[in-house]
């Protein structure tokens, strides 16, 4: 038997005691000090660095798995309500069968970043028929997602719930104040988005010369609205077949749940932290520091089913990482990220834990300064949503 040698252990005086007792009471002060738009002291590539390389690897047998499961559950359910037809399977079914359909848009929208797959052609034939079947311009979104990702956090660049600036807000009747800053009526938002994008911005998702697009892109946007255009038709086709009644039913009502998880979502992904999230300009805007600007939020059950969605900060960081490999890559930069990650509250098995910091952005974000590099949501006392 080898003898270990035993250090003798000095228990710390009571000074000491009290010294690390002051250091603990700094540190938290300076967590609650802590300046979330100040410069990181890590780099880009630093963060990159710390995901795991197998990270990165996309699996296109692992991503159709998630296409079929999700294309037969939505006919499983609508094959399922149609059988019983009674009133009280009906709402069930539309919140079961709209969650499904936001499912189908999160895979395609994997389609657009290309984490779907390697392969171009697959991932936009999946892609159409994903966002087609939910009357989503596939192309169209995709080209203005990816403006999206390339400016987020930048004040006027950014595409997807970017911050209106005063004066553009100041110039808003009480109507499109109402539309875009009032709940239900927010959340509703996307489709007219779609034809008409965001206050201050011109064009539409399915015209091939709005602003959104340069003139090579015209052939992909108008396949996606020829696409779009052959569903709506379809729609109407099987409306004069099975009645409309039938199409509100088994369509129309899902659709609207899929709208209000598709503005939920995206909305708070970027809204309704606990503390005020920073938004940029002019130099102080680099894309490490629009991305950080994100949020994370935990959904409970519904994490899984809508593949993930709400691991969000490294997907803007690095949106080529497939959907299934976003919780790994996640905890993988946590340690590099510091304070800079903000970590979501824990969800129950239904997220109803995000319901009050969602009605609370809604009633204190309304408006940005016109000047300033660094900008946090200012509100408007006189607006009541």
């Amino acid at each position: 038997m080898v003898a270990v040698p035993v250090r003798p252990v000095n228990l710390p005086t009571e000074r000491e005691k009290r010294e690390a007792g002051n250091l603990g009471e700094e540190e938290s002060e300076e967590e609650r000090e802590f300046d979330p738009s100040a410069l990181p002291p890590f780099t880009l590539a630093e963060i990159r660095a710390a995901i795991p390389k197998h990270c990165w690897e996309k699996n296109p047998w692992k991503s159709m798995s998630f296409v079929a499961r999700d294309v037969a559950i939505v006919f499983g359910l609508a094959a399922g309500a149609a059988y019983l037809n009674t009133w009280f399977v009906w709402p069930l079914y539309w919140l079961a069968q709209g969650t499904m359909f936001w499912a189908l848009f999160v895979l395609g929208h994997d389609c657009g970043h290309g984490s779907f797959s390697n392969n171009k052609k697959l991932n936009s034939l999946v892609g159409h028929l994903t966002h087609s079947s939910i009357l989503v311009p596939y192309h169209g979104w995709r080209i203005s997602h990816r403006t999206h990702h390339q400016n987020h956090g930048h004040v006027e660049n950014d595409e997807s719930w970017h911050p209106i600036s005063e004066t553009i807000y100041k110039d808003m009747d009480f109507w499109a104040k109402k539309g875009r800053l009032s709940f239900p009526w927010a959340m509703l938002a996307y489709p007219f988005y779609l034809w008409s994008r965001s206050p201050g911005k011109r064009g539409s998702h399915f015209h091939p010369e709005s602003d959104l697009f340069v003139p090579n892109e015209a052939k992909d946007v108008m396949t996606s609205t020829a696409c779009w255009t052959a569903m709506l038709a379809t729609l109407v086709a099987l409306t004069f077949v099975v009645g409309p009644m039938w199409m509100l039913k088994l369509y129309v009502m899902p659709y609207l749940v899929n709208v209000v998880w598709l503005d939920v979502v995206t909305y708070l992904h970027h809204h309704g932290y606990d503390k005020k999230v920073p938004w940029y300009r002019g130099t102080e805007w680099n894309y490490m520091r629009g991305g950080l600007s994100t949020i994370d939020r935990d959904y409970g059950w519904f994490n899984n089913i809508h593949h993930d969605i709400g691991t969000h900060v490294v997907h803007h960081l690095f949106p080529q990482i497939p959907h299934y490999n976003l919780i790994e890559a996640t905890e993988a930069i946590k340690p590099i990220l510091g304070q800079y990650y903000r970590d979501p509250r824990k969800s129950g098995p239904i997220p109803t834990h995000l319901i009050e910091p969602l009605l609370t952005s809604l009633k204190q974000d309304h408006y940005v300064p016109d000047s300033g590099d660094i900008v946090f949501y200012q509100t408007d006392p006189q607006f009541s949503p």
